[in-house]
């Protein structure tokens, strides 16, 4: 059970989160000391938002049929605990609220180190992680799912760790978020792409059923090099310092993928921008804190 309970969290996601608000921390690194209690608080109040919110989704795609046999595993729900019959609808809910619950002493410890600023945070993080796919809200199958992310893990994750150890929020912070955004935005894209027949006949509207599979393609290679010419801009505005461009150490990684959306969708295209992701995350990270000590 306990098994089948942290495969309905989808923990692989998890280092998406764990890069982003590791970028926000390391960010915040730059003007002074690090509180490395308050970033494990941030870093675990995340995961526990997060894995709520992919057991909440779960349960919500089951209920509307949205998620069925015949629909395509990916990254993010391979797992399928519903369809597989491994945990019963109410047992996915109650976990999933559980799982949210978790979030709360440690939100209430933040809080009272940084003030109720936290608090609005985390309830942004929560509605927006519910409405993801409830209905009436739903706002993966309204063609928003991207822009969702892209406030969830971006802006919202980098600036939120930043402000965690700071206590106020940084113009650069919200800046260096973007491309994390647009990474977590396009590992969903890439999902979409590939699902795109399957998603038009059951009426679902995505990004990519909007655009259609062609023109979606095309922005999904587009916004790959938007995320790294994003780096370069503020490097070159001296906003960034040049150790910063190790994160462009990824590209080949990059183009290797735009050549393979090139000719087609591969299978785990979600996956690979998700590891993508990750590997250009700890790669400006490490920029970063080589920064922070030969200051």
């Amino acid at each position: 059970m306990v098994k089948t309970l942290w495969m309905a969290m989808r923990p692989q996601s998890f280092l998406i989160s764990a890069v982003s608000v590791s970028v926000g921390t390391s960010l915040a690194a730059l003007q002074g000391p690090v509180d490395w209690t308050a970033f494990l608080a941030t870093l675990m109040g995340v995961i526990f938002l997060h894995g709520g919110a992919n057991v909440i989704n779960d349960y919500f795609d089951f209920r509307y049929q949205v998620d069925r046999a015949d629909g395509t595993a990916s990254f993010g729900t391979e797992a399928r605990v519903l369809i597989r019959g491994l945990l019963t609808p109410p047992q996915v809910l109650a976990f999933g609220v559980t799982v949210y619950a978790l979030a709360i002493p440690i939100g209430v410890y933040l809080i009272t180190l940084r003030g109720m600023t936290i608090l609005v945070l985390g309830i942004i993080g929560l509605i927006t992680g519910v409405c993801y796919t409830a209905r009436p809200v739903a706002l993966k199958y309204k063609a928003l799912g991207e822009a969702a992310v892209f406030i969830m893990f971006g802006p919202l994750m980098v600036s939120g760790a930043y402000f965690v150890q700071r206590a106020e929020f940084s113009a650069l912070a919200a800046w260096v978020s973007v491309p994390f955004g647009v990474f977590t935005a396009l590992v969903l894209l890439a999902n979409n792409i590939r699902d795109v027949g399957f998603d038009g006949r059951a009426g679902i509207h995505t990004v990519a059923t909007v655009l259609g599979g062609r023109r979606a393609t095309t922005t999904y290679r587009v916004f790959i090099l938007v995320a790294y010419g994003l780096i370069g801009l503020m490097v070159a505005m001296g906003l960034l310092g040049p150790w910063t461009l190790l994160s462009w150490l990824s590209f080949p990684v990059a183009l290797r993928l735009i050549g393979m959306f090139s000719k087609g969708v591969p299978v785990d295209g979600d996956a690979r921008t998700a590891q993508l992701d990750a590997l250009f995350g700890l790669l400006l990270i490490l920029g970063l804190q080589i920064e922070r000590f030969i200051r």
